[in-house]
């Protein structure tokens, strides 16, 4: 007569194996699907890194000194103009994409304005991107690193709109064009030239 204790062992089905087994072999199955992906993701980003970075080298369609500068200082006398900034001060320079002063360059503005005493900040830089999303801007992520902060894209051109931070009576227009000019200015100054009176007649 069986004792209880042989009662109580797993009874196994013929042709199936045990459960044991069975779970270990799906923690394996499991393990597997998911390496498979990460392994893909892996090895796209390295290529599109290579590709980006071949891009970056070797531009499709390069800009001179004077297309990069246009670049940027025409969409930004438009923005000036719409938005009825007061600007105070505007720089203009090359600036490396490597940040190793090796190009490729791109051409970017830094400008300050004026902010109205009649006006809540956050309504005037509410207003500015109104404005300038109605005038085909595509509005960005704000950065997180100064008031009042609002960026956007258009045709190439990055712009980002905020607060001066030590001075809360002014604004900050910065721009930058695409890294699209290959010419070799490691021997230039990295001094910003002053453009101050391009945008103001742009008032």
């Amino acid at each position: 007569m069986p004792s209880s204790a042989e009662n109580r062992r797993p009874v196994r089905i013929a042709g199936k194996p045990p459960e044991r087994l069975r779970s270990k072999r799906i923690r394996v199955l499991i393990a597997a699907a998911l390496a498979i992906p990460l392994m893909l993701g892996g090895a796209y980003l390295a290529v599109d890194r290579l590709q980006s970075s071949d891009a970056l080298d070797h531009p499709a369609h390069p800009l001179d000194d004077n297309q990069s500068k246009g670049q940027v200082v025409d969409p930004v006398k438009d923005i000036v103009s719409l938005a009825q900034l007061q600007a105070s001060s505007a720089g203009y320079m090359l600036m490396s994409c490597t940040n190793q002063n090796e190009p490729p360059y791109q051409g970017a503005i830094y400008l300050t304005f004026s902010l109205p005493t009649d006006t809540q900040p956050a309504t005037y830089f509410g207003a500015i991107a109104a404005t300038l999303v109605g005038h085909g801007w595509t509005e960005g992520l704000p950065p997180n690193n100064h008031a009042f902060a609002n960026s956007f894209v258009r045709d190439g051109v990055t712009v980002i709109i905020y607060r001066q931070d030590d001075d809360p009576g002014r604004g900050v227009l910065r721009a930058h064009g695409e890294c699209r000019n290959t010419n070799d200015h490691r021997a230039d100054t990295t001094a910003w030239i002053d453009i101050t009176d391009q945008f103001a007649r742009a008032r």
